[in-house]
C-alpha cells in the first residue's frame, strides 16, 4: 500500500514499494492492525479475502485462526510486495491483483465470508472508492462482512503541511493522492454499493517512528507521490526542512523518537 499495507497498497501505482524498507521501517503497520484482525474476528472454517496483504504477516495470522479447514488469500497491486509475502509464508495464497477490479475468480477460494483491509484502501483514489467497494461485495457471500481500516480525515496533516512548504518554496505545488475520508463520506460510499455499515469511528493514534531518522524513514517510504520530480539533492533539502519545521513539535529527543499525527477510520459492513 502497501502504510497500514499497509498493509500495502490494494492499487496505487505511484509508490514505489520496497517490502524490506517496509518491514523494517514501518513495522507499526502490523502491529497497529492486529485489533483490526480482533474486529474481524475470523472463525475456523471461514474464508478470508485480506485487500491490500502487503508483506503478509496479518494474512498469515488470520490464516492460523480460520485453520485447516478454512481459507485465506492475499492480495496486494505491488508485485514486490506478494514476492516478499510468499516467501515469508508459503503456505498462505497471495495474489497479484488491483482491488479496483478483482473478481471472484481471481481468488484461489472462488466467493469469501469475509474481506479484511488494513492500511491500504487509502492508497486508492477517491474516485475509485466506489470501485472497490463494488468488488468487495462480488466476492462476499451475502451476509459477509468488510472489516477494515485506513487514514481518516486529517490524517498525518502536520507532515503533509510542513512538506508542502518547502516544495512550494522550490516551485513545486504538490497534494499527495491518498485517500483519508470522513466516516460520512465512506459510510456512504459503502451504502450505495450494497452494504449497511454496523461500525464506523474515526480516532485520533499518534505512531511512534523509532530514531532519529523515524520520519525521513516514513516519507522514504510512503511519499513518491510528494517527491516526484525531485533529484536526490532537492529530495533531502525538502526532507531536512520537514525534520526542521516537525522538530519541537514532533519530536522527542529524550527517547530519539518522532510521533506521527495519525487519525484512523475503522469500520465494520455487511453486505446485504
Amino acid at each position: 500500500m502497501t502504510e497500514e499495507h499497509t498493509p500495502g497498497s490494494a492499487g496505487d501505482p505511484t509508490n514505489a514499494w520496497d517490502a524490506d524498507d517496509y518491514d523494517t521501517d514501518t513495522g507499526f503497520v502490523a502491529a497497529y492492525g492486529e485489533s483490526v484482525v480482533d474486529l474481524l474476528d475470523p472463525q475456523p472454517g471461514e474464508r478470508v479475502l485480506d485487500l491490500g496483504s502487503g508483506t503478509g504477516h496479518l494474512t498469515a495470522e488470520i490464516a492460523d485462526a480460520v485453520g485447516p479447514d478454512g481459507a485465506v488469500v492475499g492480495v496486494d497491486s505491488a508485485p514486490e510486495m506478494v514476492a516478499a509475502a510468499r516467501e515469508s509464508y508459503p503456505g498462505v495464497e497471495f495474489v497479484h491483483a488491483d482491488a479496483r477490479a478483482l473478481t471472484a475468480a481471481d481468488l484461489p477460494v472462488g466467493s469469501v465470508d469475509a474481506v479484511f483491509s488494513n492500511a491500504a484502501l487509502h492508497w486508492i483514489p477517491g474516485a475509485d472508492q466506489a470501485a472497490v467497494a463494488r468488488r468487495v461485495a462480488d466476492v462476499l457471500d451475502p451476509g459477509g462482512r468488510f472489516v477494515a481500516e485506513l487514514g481518516g480525515t486529517g490524517n498525518v496533516s502536520a507532515i503533509v503541511d510542513a512538506t508542502k512548504a518547502p516544495l512550494r518554496e522550490r516551485g513545486y505545488d504538490r497534494d499527495p493522492n491518498w485517500y483519508f475520508p470522513t466516516v460520512g463520506e465512506h459510510a456512504t460510499v459503502l451504502e450505495r454499493t450494497g452494504f449497511e455499515v454496523s461500525m464506523a469511528r474515526l480516532f485520533d493514534r499518534p505512531t511512534e517512528l523509532d530514531g532519529e531518522s523515524g520520519l525521513r524513514d516514513w516519507l522514504d517510504v510512503f511519499g513518491d507521490s510528494l517527491f516526484a520530480g525531485l533529484d536526490e539533492a532537492e529530495r533531502e533539502a525538502v526532507v531536512s526542512a520537514v525534520e526542521d519545521r516537525l522538530r519541537d513539535r514532533l519530536y522527542d529527543p529524550g527517547t530519539e523518537t518522532w510521533t506521527a499525527d495519525y487519525r484512523r477510520l475503522r469500520f465494520r459492513a455487511v453486505r446485504e
